[in-house]
C-alpha cells in the first residue's frame, strides 16, 4: 500500500507506445482489413513523465547501511496533451448500480468494425501459453457459506490474497520479466511502488536471477520496504510521493539501460493478470453470472475482460472501485481517460489518478461497467471475510467482495453465482482499528445519530426510554448552561432478534424521539463526523472568519513542521485534530481564521503545501456539533 501525498503539478502522464514483438502480436485477417487504423497508431510517440525529485536514500544489502544523495531535476516533456481533470464527485451513483457503462456502440458493432476482437483473441493465445505458474499458484476457488446464505445469491471467492506475496500482482510482473532477452535480464529491471507491485518485482527478479531496483516513496512504511528487500531486491527511497518516485525510476532505467516494469499499462502484464480469468473459467463449475473485480489501474480487469469474453461471452465482467477513487468510472463515462484531481487513499492499492491507456482501451470494448462502493462497505467486506475464511484482506482486496454484494441487493440478485477476486491480503495492523469501527457501519449494522435534548431534568431518562431495546455502544454529552438544549451525539447497534439488520428499527426509534419533540438526526454517512467531530464533541465555539478544512499529512518527520510553517503566523489555527489511518497519511481536521479579503492568498498556500485538502465549509455536521 502506497503512501499518498497530492501534489499540484504540471508533469505529464506517461503514454506507453504498443509493444510490437512476435511473442505479442498476430496478424489476422480481421487486423489486416484495419491496417490503415492499426498503423495510425503505431506512429503514437512515447513520452515519460519526469519531475524533480527530493533527496534519495539507497537501502543496501547491510541495513545499517543508508546512502543519500541529490538527484538532477529532470526534464519535463511538453509535448502531451493534459488530460482533463475531473472531481470523483463529479460521476456518484448509488452503491451496486452498474455505471460507468462503455459506449453502447461498441457492443453492436460488426466483427469487421471491431477492433477489440482481434486484440482480445491476442490476449487469449497468450494467456493460454503464460509462465507465471513459474511462481504463481492457481489459486482456489472457494465457496463462501455465510454470506451466500445471507444474501441469496451463490458467492465464489476467488483466493488471489493466498499467492506468495500475497496478492495477484507478481502474475503480470513476472509474465513480463520472463519474456526479457538474456540481455535484458543481465542490465536489470527496476520499478515505482510501495506495495503489492513491488513484491511481486523482486519475487519475479529472484527466481529469474536478475538484479531489481524498487524505487518507493520515502515515506513507505519500514515493514513494506523490508518485506521488499527480504526478497533480494535493491530499495531506494526517493520523493514524498509516488509520482516522484515513479519520475526517478524512469530516468535511472533509461541512464543504466535497465528495463521499467509498469504495474499494469503493457500488454505483457496484462496477459499475466488475465491468467486469473482462464483459472476462473476452468474452476466454476456452474454458470456464472458475473465476475468482480477490483479496479485501480485496470490492468487485472483488462486481462480477466480479455480472456472471459471470448471463452463465456454471458458473463458479466464487472469492476469495482472505491467511490472517492472512481478514475475508470469517470473515463468510461466520458469516453475518454480523465485525470482525478484528488483520490482517496483508503483503498491504497487502487488509488490511481489515472487509468492505464491499453487498460482502458481494452475495458472500453469488454467489460459491463463499474459498481462503486464507500469506505464503510469495504470495511465491512473485510470483516465478512475474516469471519468467513478467518483472512484478513487489505482494503482493496475487499473491494470486489462489497461490489459484489452492493450489486445483488441492488438488483434484488437470488440464486445466481457471482465470483469476487479477493485480491490481496497485505494489511498493516494499524489499519485494524478503523476497520473495526466502520465494519458496522458498513453492513448498516450499526448508526450515528444526534439528538437535541432538553436541558431539564428527566429528559435524560425520558431519552433512554425512547431508545427502547437498541444497544447504544457510544454517548457524548456535555452540559452546556448556557443553553436550553443539549446535544447528544451517540452510535447504536441495529440487530433484531435473530442477529440482521432492519431499516425498520432505526426509523421507529427516530419516529418516536420527534413526536417527543427531541430533534434528531442521522448522521450515519457523514465521513467527516465518524472520523473527527464525534471526537470532539463539548468544543463547540463561534469563530470570526473561521475556515474549515481536511488535510491529508504524509506519514512521515517534519509534516507537521511543514504545515506550520506554511500558515502560521500569517493565520491563527482555531481546532486541529488529527486521526492516523496508517501508511496512507494523517487524516488531519484543521480550522484557521482567514479573512474573506485574504481567501485568494490562502489558497496560494494551500496549493503550494502539496498536501491533498478538502475545504469542509459546507458540511452540516460542522455547524451542527461545533458551532
Amino acid at each position: 500500500m502506497e503512501a499518498l501525498t497530492f501534489a499540484h503539478s504540471h508533469v505529464p502522464l506517461q503514454h506507453f507506445a504498443r509493444v510490437n514483438s512476435s511473442h505479442f502480436f498476430i496478424k489476422t485477417q480481421v487486423e489486416s482489413q484495419h491496417k490503415q487504423k492499426q498503423e495510425k497508431k503505431k506512429k503514437k510517440t512515447t513520452f515519460v513523465a519526469t519531475t524533480s525529485t527530493k533527496g534519495t536514500a539507497e537501502v543496501s544489502e547491510k541495513p545499517s547501511t543508508v546512502l543519500t544523495s541529490r538527484e538532477k531535476p529532470l526534464k519535463t516533456s511538453s509535448s502531451t496533451p493534459p488530460l482533463k481533470k475531473l472531481s470523483t464527485e463529479s460521476l456518484q451513483y448509488e452503491s451496486g448500480y452498474l455505471g460507468g457503462v462503455p459506449d453502447q456502440f461498441l457492443r453492436d458493432a460488426t466483427d469487421d468494425e471491431r477492433e477489440g476482437i482481434p486484440n482480445a483473441m491476442t490476449y487469449l493465445t497468450n494467456i493460454l501459453s503464460s509462465k507465471v505458474y513459474d511462481v504463481a499458484i492457481e489459486s482456489p476457488l472457494q465457496y463462501a457459506a455465510k454470506l451466500s446464505e445471507r444474501i441469496g445469491v451463490n458467492v465464489l471467492l476467488k483466493r488471489e490474497d493466498l499467492q506468495p506475496v500475497f496478492s495477484f500482482k507478481l502474475r503480470g510482473a513476472y509474465n513480463m520479466m520472463a519474456k526479457l532477452s538474456g540481455d535484458q535480464l543481465e542490465r536489470g529491471v527496476i520499478c515505482s511502488s510501495a506495495g503489492n507491485h513491488a513484491q511481486g518485482v523482486a519475487l519475479a527478479a529472484q527466481r529469474l536471477g536478475c538484479d531489481a531496483v524498487i524505487a518507493m516513496p520515502v515515506t513507505t512504511p519500514e515493514i513494506k520496504w523490508k518485506s521488499v528487500k527480504r526478497l533480494g531486491a535493491k530499495v531506494v527511497l526517493v520523493g514524498d510521493s509516488y509520482d516522484e518516485a515513479q519520475a526517478y525510476a524512469k530516468q535511472r532505467a533509461e541512464e543504466e539501460g535497465r528495463t521499467f516494469i509498469p504495474p499494469f499499462d503493457h500488454p505483457d502484464v496484462i496477459i499475466g493478470q488475465g491468467t486469473v480469468g482462464m483459472e476462473i473459467v476452468r474452476q466454476a463449475e456452474e454458470p456464472l453470472h458475473a465476475i468482480f473485480v477490483p479496479v485501480g489501474g485496470g490492468g487485472l480487469i483488462a486481462g480477466i475482460a480479455a480472456y472471459v469474453k471470448l471463452v463465456c461471452p454471458q458473463v458479466k465482467i464487472i469492476g469495482v472501485e472505491p467511490s472517492d477513487a472512481n478514475a475508470m468510472a469517470l473515463s468510461l463515462h466520458h469516453g475518454q481517460r480523465i485525470m482525478l484531481d484528488q483520490v482517496g487513499g483508503f483503498a491504497d492499492g487502487v488509488a490511481v489518478k489515472v487509468v492505464g491507456e491499453e487498460t482502458f482501451r481494452l475495458c472500453r470494448e469488454l467489460i459491463d461497467g463499474v459498481v462503486l462502493v464507500s469506505r464503510d462497505a469495504i470495511c465491512a467486506s473485510i470483516k465478512d471475510m475474516f469471519e468467513e475464511k478467518r483472512s484478513i484482506l487489505e482494503p482493496a482486496g475487499a473491494l470486489a467482495l462489497a461490489g459484489a454484494e452492493a450489486y445483488c441487493k441492488y438488483y434484488g440478485l437470488k440464486g445466481e453465482t457471482v465470483v469476487a477476486i479477493t485480491s490481496g491480503a497485505n494489511m498493516n495492523f494499524d489499519r485494524l482499528r478503523l476497520v473495526t469501527e466502520l465494519a458496522d457501519v458498513g453492513r448498516k449494522r450499526e448508526a450515528v445519530l444526534a439528538t437535541h435534548m432538553p436541558e431539564e431534568p428527566g429528559s435524560f431518562k425520558q431519552f433512554c426510554e425512547l431508545i427502547g431495546p437498541m444497544n447504544i455502544t457510544e454517548f457524548k454529552y456535555r452540559y452546556d448552561a448556557s443553553k436550553k438544549e443539549a446535544l447528544v451525539l451517540y452510535r447504536q447497534v441495529l440487530l433484531n432478534f435473530v442477529g440482521l439488520h432492519t431499516v425498520s428499527e432505526l426509523a421507529a426509534m427516530v419516529n418516536r424521539m420527534e413526536s417527543c419533540q427531541l430533534r434528531t438526526m442521522n448522521l450515519t454517512t457523514n465521513d467527516l463526523v465518524k472520523d473527527h467531530l464525534r471526537h470532539l464533541m463539548g468544543g463547540r465555539s463561534n469563530v470570526q472568519n473561521e475556515l474549515l478544512c481536511r488535510f491529508v499529512f504524509p506519514e512521515r518527520p517534519g509534516a507537521l513542521v511543514k504545515f506550520l510553517d506554511t500558515f502560521s503566523p500569517r493565520w491563527n489555527i482555531t481546532l486541529f485534530h488529527y486521526r492516523a489511518q496508517g501508511e496512507t497519511g494523517a487524516n488531519v481536521l484543521v480550522g484557521i481564521q482567514v479573512p474573506s479579503s485574504e481567501m485568494d492568498e490562502f489558497r496560494g498556500c494551500v496549493d503550494s503545501l502539496g498536501y491533498e485538502y478538502t475545504d469542509e465549509m459546507s458540511n452540516a455536521a460542522f455547524r451542527l456539533l461545533m458551532q
